[in-house]
């Protein structure tokens, strides 16, 4: 590949070489052949992994239920549910007819009694190697589904819609849509959004069932490219919701959803900084904002004036709202506060108040919950310890009714495992949160992985995984370290990882790291992160690499800084509004030069990296990492780096769930290789095929 000729990039009044931009060119049969020699190598240089990853896949299948369902959710005259059947890598979406509010009984976990099979992913993907769905949303008479299906990974869907009363696929067929859609109220109407060249959903169509798809009337389009378009129902069904926004600004209409060819009302005019988003409550509209608010407060609008705002629920420095189901008697507040989620209800005639829960580390969440009128709440919880479980709380009651805990097979008890909350200390004296899981009498300091994030206040909250055990059973401790950029600790903790503050998100961690090595956890750290998460990787290996004994990072976003430049590239424009505008701010472009992974690999002794991506992603594309292992193999010392890239998917990797499992366990074999653990499985693991 030496013939490829460098780039060179100048910007204020920098001039950079760039040996590696070639890797761009995803049409060059020399980009297809790099990318596959580096499989090759890396194939070759993980072969001793073999047996452990084949363990560790064994572990995974055998600790899961492979033949399951989910719990029923109600909504109007069904109960919808998906399964799973044993050797099929897809959920089959079903429903079976409903004669009260009591989830049916789920047996074994097969077909429930009568029946019918909307979607059967199995049956859909056939022969694909690459299998996603953008939406499923059936029309609110309950008698048409609305579907979309990606063969390629690249995000781009095509629409169908099926007649679930005779079981035909309509004609009707639309292709380059984005994610989702909804229904007018009489079922008549399908909207849909459209992306542009940088994969911007930026404007909302409306089919005519059984009309040919040029005949689609373009009902709103987005001029500015910071901005993102959806569209949805309302909780009530009763009014269509188009909203648009940037990262950090929201304008939102309104339309009678039983008017789709009417004119949509603004509910107030966007304004930079201010985030709005709208449900409709009987007689009012409730609006979740933050216009003078960091943490948003919730207020109610009238129906006839829906920009103006009363509030329900003032705003709180230690309460960060998160979200607002409205339902015929009641109002759910989805919420965070001290680094944990949390449920408020707002009875219309009682009292608000909070459901407890036991644990000391836990994220609960409203789960399905399409009824409006209804006198349960559904709501979804795990920990680090605890399985995925879904509840109903009962309002009358008060009462939480357990539905069903995530089965996990071979002799699975949390009492084995305990979990801790730890607190590190950033540079800047901020306290940062650590949450930790272990199996009890691992013996510390132990073998550790520390998981990160922290971007667009995403949250990487404690929760349970069947794969991890196959760690913490080996004797290894799994951290996740909630730094600044998430929004673990609220709004602030977001702006204080974010633009010319990112630098907190890296030193955040590297402090997390030392926290658990110098409190006694940790004999060594593996660090793992994707996609914004790789960036985290990237920049903290630079930062320190001696405190990292390997570093796995997935989908990895390392050459952020060239990315960003470049606004015809997909998220580009967008992403100013996360990470600054170094194209036209110099400030900007310095202080992303100083931190951005690719930018800043040089001669030092970096650990083990190992860089997954796949060749299909839209949203990091797979020459970030490419380029950024070619340089540290070029530049830096140490090693081994190794690259692997999925040639038939996109960002979230292989589809199949045991195509999927194969990915995981290559991955904890690594770390497993890395951390010196041996394949000398305690005996929980040696008996768990027995069980």
């Amino acid at each position: 590949m030496a013939k490829k000729i460098p780039s060179e990039r100048t910007h204020h009044g920098d001039s950079v070489r760039d040996d590696y931009a070639w890797l761009i060119s995803k049409d060059d049969p020399d980009t297809v052949a790099y990318l596959e020699a580096e499989n090759a190598f890396t194939k070759e240089s993980t072969a001793h992994l073999e047996e452990i990853g084949e363990n560790v896949f064994q572990e995974i299948k055998k600790r899961t239920l492979e033949t399951d369902l989910s719990v029923p959710t109600r909504k109007g005259g069904w109960w919808y549910y998906s399964r799973t059947e044993e050797g099929r890598q897809y959920g089959i979406q079903c429903r079976v007819a409903a004669d009260g509010e009591t989830p049916p009984e789920m047996g074994e976990g097969g077909p429930l009694p009568g029946e019918q099979v909307l979607l059967d992913g199995n049956e859909l993907a056939g022969d694909s190697a690459f299998f996603s769905m953008g939406a499923s949303a059936v029309s609110p008479d309950g008698t048409r589904l609305a579907y979309s299906t990606d063969f390629t990974g690249d995000e781009r869907f095509t629409l169908k819609i099926k007649d679930l009363v005779t079981g035909e696929t309509l004609k009707d067929e639309i292709p380059g849509i984005f994610y989702g859609g909804t229904w007018s109220g009489d079922g008549s109407v399908f909207f849909y959004t459209r992306i542009d060249d940088a994969w911007r959903p930026f404007q909302v169509y409306r089919h005519t069932i059984g009309a040919p798809a040029e005949d689609d009337v373009l009902i709103f389009e987005e001029s500015d490219e910071r901005f993102w378009v959806g569209i949805g129902l309302s909780r009530s069904e009763r009014y269509l919701v188009l909203s648009a926004g940037s990262k950090i600004t929201n304008e939102v209409r309104v339309l009678d959803a039983d008017d789709p060819t009417g004119e949509f009302t603004v509910v107030r005019p966007r304004r930079t900084g201010v985030e709005y988003g709208l449900d409709h409550a009987g007689d009012h509209f409730l609006i979740l904002h933050n216009d003078g608010a960091e943490n948003f407060e919730l207020a109610t609008a009238p129906i006839d004036d829906p920009g103006s705002w009363t509030p329900l629920i003032e705003h709180r420095t230690d309460t960060r709202l998160l979200d607002i189901d409205a339902f015929a008697t009641h109002t759910v507040v989805h919420f965070r506060r001290d680094g944990l989620t949390g449920v408020r209800v707002l009875p219309n005639e009682a009292e608000p108040y909070e459901i407890g829960f036991p644990e000391p580390i836990y994220t609960v969440e409203p789960g399905g919950n399409p009824e409006f009128d209804t006198r349960r709440i559904r709501l979804a919880y795990t920990s680090m310890v605890t399985p995925p479980s879904v509840y109903d709380y009962d309002l009358a009651g008060r009462e939480l009714i357990l539905l069903k805990q995530k089965p996990v097979l071979g002799g699975y008890d949390p009492a084995d495992y305990e979990q801790h909350r730890e607190w590190a200390t950033a540079d800047d004296g901020t306290r940062v949160p650590i949450s930790i899981v272990l199996r009890k009498g691992t013996e510390r300091p132990a073998p550790t992985v520390l998981y990160g994030y922290g971007s667009y206040e995403m949250s990487i909250d404690p929760a349970f995984s069947v794969a991890r055990l196959s760690l913490l059973d080996r004797g290894l401790v799994f951290a996740i370290a909630h730094v600044r950029g998430g929004g673990e600790m609220g709004r602030r903790w977001y702006e204080d990882g974010k633009f010319t503050s990112k630098k907190n998100t890296f030193t955040d961690f590297v402090a997390c790291a030392r926290h658990l090595k110098n409190a006694g956890w940790s004999s060594g750290v593996v660090a793992r992160g994707g996609s914004a998460g790789g960036l985290l990787m990237g920049a903290v290996t630079n930062l320190a690499p001696e405190e990292f004994a390997g570093v796995v990072a997935e989908v990895p976003f390392v050459d952020a800084l060239n990315t960003i430049l470049d606004p015809s590239l997909p998220l580009t424009v967008i992403e100013w509004d996360e990470w600054g505008d170094p194209l036209h701010n110099p400030d900007v472009y310095a202080y992303m030069k100083s931190y951005t992974p690719y930018e800043n690999v040089d001669g030092r002794v970096y650990p083990p990296i190992l860089a997954i991506t796949s060749f299909n992603d839209t949203r990091v594309f797979y020459h970030e990492p490419a380029k950024w292992i070619a340089r540290l193999r070029a530049t830096a010392q140490g090693g081994p780096f190794l690259l692997k890239t999925e040639m038939g998917a996109g960002h979230g990797g292989r589809s199949g769930r045991y195509d999927a499992w194969h990915e995981e366990a290559f991955v904890l074999s690594w770390i497993l290789d890395r951390l010196g653990s041996p394949e000398k499985a305690q005996t929980e693991i040696t008996e768990l095929g027995a069980r």
